[in-house]
């Protein structure tokens, strides 16, 4: 029955990739005229802004280039490369600035709109060309790839720069975004340039995750902390929480933990898991909340109880890997909720892809399929992930 029951599931991700979303993205993405790719995508997929998002492009060429290494490729295989190839040599030509920063946002046709205050875009250029460079063996994009990185490393603690908006006179914050990318950079750049040259750094960013985001007392993983590791209550900043964010975290930390031989790590990661979901699912009307307050005092954003696609894509692969690593059905049960809330609200079945945001009762709010923060990479990784720990999963 249970071999049955997760061969349902394969085939159910794996059609929803296949079928659903990689022709969606293929059809209506490229920039076959400028190079690069169209992000700004309608419901039906027609582009509704030519701005490019510097996130979400390398974010795709990720997508492309480990996609033409799958077992989805077979006859794409070449054009799937030459989707992340035009990608890398647009961006790479394009979108830096001379100190080799990379910008936020670019113009169609690669003039600079908004400066690099964000490292994330190095993270993702990391991504990309290392997936780019196992796909091909070609040093150019491994050279890329370690350029990025070292950016990235000698930005982490004071990750705006210049650009930074806060005054000096400000409360100072270690944020949790650049600490749990690091972690997941750490295996990337394992897995596709076969090199060991960071470990240290990531050992530590994985450590400052575990034991110091998360509080036991509150169980909670915070967003912001104090740079001295203190926890901050007495303002909406030191008490903001993202389930989604965290759960991506605690799988981040799954994987390093397996391919570094940390397994004291597991129970810990797996401990957050549960915490996340149990504070975070909407006990009215399901689904995960967007942010959340740890005192449940109001909270500053808006859109604190949407719910995005994104966040449910990174919880239905932290509960399917949690499951594997330990067999505690605690997580299966998790993963069926999740996949049954999910599957009813997010797809698009007129068009095809996920719609991304909806409101607190899992009503469509933006008919988008991508925008300044949608585009082809949570959704695809997750339905290969989930795919690769289904198919691990001893019966």
């Amino acid at each position: 029955m249970m071999r049955d029951t997760i061969s349902t599931f394969i085939n159910k991700y794996r059609k929803e990739l296949v079928e659903f979303v990689i022709p969606f993205w293929e059809k209506h993405s490229i920039d076959t005229t400028h190079g690069g790719f169209y992000n700004s995508l309608d419901r039906d997929g027609s582009v509704f802004d030519t701005e490019k998002y510097m996130w979400m492009q390398w974010r795709e060429v990720y997508t492309w280039a480990t996609l033409a290494m799958s077992e989805y490729a077979m006859k794409e295989k070449g054009k799937w490369l030459g989707f992340a190839r035009q990608g890398f040599d647009f961006l790479h030509a394009r979108g830096r600035d001379a100190a080799g920063n990379y910008y936020f946002v670019i113009s169609e046709d690669g003039e600079p709109i908004v400066a690099p205050y964000n490292i994330f875009t190095e993270s993702f250029a990391v991504m990309g060309s290392a997936a780019l460079f196992k796909a091909t063996g070609e040093q150019r994009y491994k050279d890329a790839a370690l350029e990025a990185m070292d950016h990235y490393i000698a930005r982490i603690d004071d990750p705006k720069g210049k650009w930074n908006k806060r005054l000096p006179t400000g409360q100072r914050r270690l944020s949790h975004g650049p600490y749990m990318i690091l972690a997941n950079l750490g295996t990337v750049i394992k897995d596709n340039l076969g090199i060991s040259d960071y470990e240290a750094k990531v050992k530590e960013s994985v450590d400052i995750v575990i034991d110091k985001f998360w509080s036991d007392e509150h169980q909670a993983l915070f967003e912001n902390i104090n740079e001295d590791f203190t926890i901050d209550l007495s303002s909406c900043d030191g008490r903001h929480l993202n389930p989604g964010h965290g759960l991506e975290s605690a799988w981040f930390v799954l994987q390093h933990a397996e391919r570094n031989q940390r397994p004291n790590l597991i129970p810990k990661a797996c401990k957050i898991i549960k915490a996340l979901l149990d504070r975070g699912w909407d006990k009215e009307y399901g689904g995960i909340y967007y942010f959340m307050d740890v005192l449940g005092k109001p909270h500053v954003e808006l859109s604190w109880d949407m719910k995005l696609w994104w966040v449910h894509c990174e919880a239905l692969v932290a509960t399917l890997m949690a499951y594997r690593m330990t067999g505690d059905g605690a997580f299966w049960t998790w993963f069926t909720r999740l996949d049954g809330w999910t599957w009813a609200h997010f797809p698009d079945e007129k068009y095809g892809e996920w719609y991304a945001y909806l409101n607190r009762r899992g009503e469509p709010t933006h008919a988008l399929k991508g925008g300044r923060w949608k585009c082809f990479f949570h959704l695809p990784r997750a339905l290969m992930t989930c795919i690769d720990e289904l198919k691990k999963i001893r019966i």
